[in-house]
């Protein structure tokens, strides 16, 4: 009875760590999608209906990313302090939406995505100057993201409502403030043009220097290990038959993927 309890025990403690290194995303807060509408995807984005009750304006969102952010994909924390009060309006402005079945899955998907940047941000300029969004104090688990009468958090953004809409590509939109996490587009996601941005930095991360692929050798991101069942969607039978989609150099059948170290250190310019 001892050694099953000590089993149990390190399973769970295992576990826990492996919650806290991706993003910390599987706390309390963040398993609940509060009640908020989040649509599948299907295979072929383009093909879904666009109609939508609500059509959002992100313009504004656009603006500041493109006044703070690099073709890297860095960002001026500095200088985006400097328009905060911008940023403290888009934020409300997303936060006085509530998404629901009337919205189409390409207006949902732009949606979250930019919430969960917009928000990652705002954090990140209200404990500025730090490191690490790690040294912060559950950025992922605290319910501090207003979505209507709602409240979430980070990781409820992600692995309740982004995660359960069928869309692998979703994790090469969203950034959680960190170097070795993918860019941080220099422009707004938009119902309009979210499969076609999908595409763009799903591509871009695959062949960036966050990963190191070779025929016979591949160093890949802890992306693809934390969300591995993620990539399996629409049919693709293994997280290297995604890779190999998007990348320019192809993944051998016998090659097998190893997980490069995880740099939590903030993407700053």
């Amino acid at each position: 009875m001892k050694t099953l309890n000590l089993l149990i025990r390190f399973a769970l403690v295992g576990f826990m760590a492996l919650s806290l290194q991706s993003c910390g995303l599987l706390g309390a807060a963040g398993l609940s999608k509060q009640g908020l509408s989040a649509k599948k995807a299907p295979a072929n984005l383009t093909a879904a209906r666009k109609t939508s009750s609500e059509m959002l304006d992100h313009s504004s969102w656009t603006t500041l990313l493109q006044r703070h952010v690099n073709e890297a994909g860095f960002v001026d924390y500095k200088g985006f302090q400097k328009d905060k009060k911008d940023l403290d309006a888009y934020c409300n402005y997303l936060s006085s939406y509530q998404p629901d079945e009337t919205w189409s899955v390409q207006e949902q998907l732009a949606y979250y995505i930019n919430l969960y940047n917009a928000y990652t941000i705002k954090l990140i300029l209200e404990n500025y100057p730090t490191a690490s969004i790690k040294d912060l104090d559950g950025p992922w688990t605290k319910a501090f993201v207003p979505v209507g009468n709602k409240n979430l958090s980070l990781g409820g953004i992600e692995n309740s409502l982004l995660r359960k809409m069928n869309e692998p590509r979703i994790h090469f939109a969203i950034n959680c403030a960190s170097f070795s996490c993918p860019k941080l587009l220099n422009e707004a996601f938009t119902a309009d043009d979210i499969d076609a941005q999908l595409e763009l930095v799903t591509r871009d991360f695959i062949n960036s220097e966050r990963n190191e692929i070779k025929k016979n050798q591949a160093k890949v991101s802890q992306l693809f290990n934390w969300y591995a069942k993620d990539y399996l969607a629409n049919g693709t039978e293994s997280v290297k038959e995604f890779i190999n989609r998007y990348s320019d150099v192809q993944i051998a059948p016998e090659t097998t993927l190893e997980f490069l170290e995880y740099d939590w250190s903030l993407n700053e310019q």
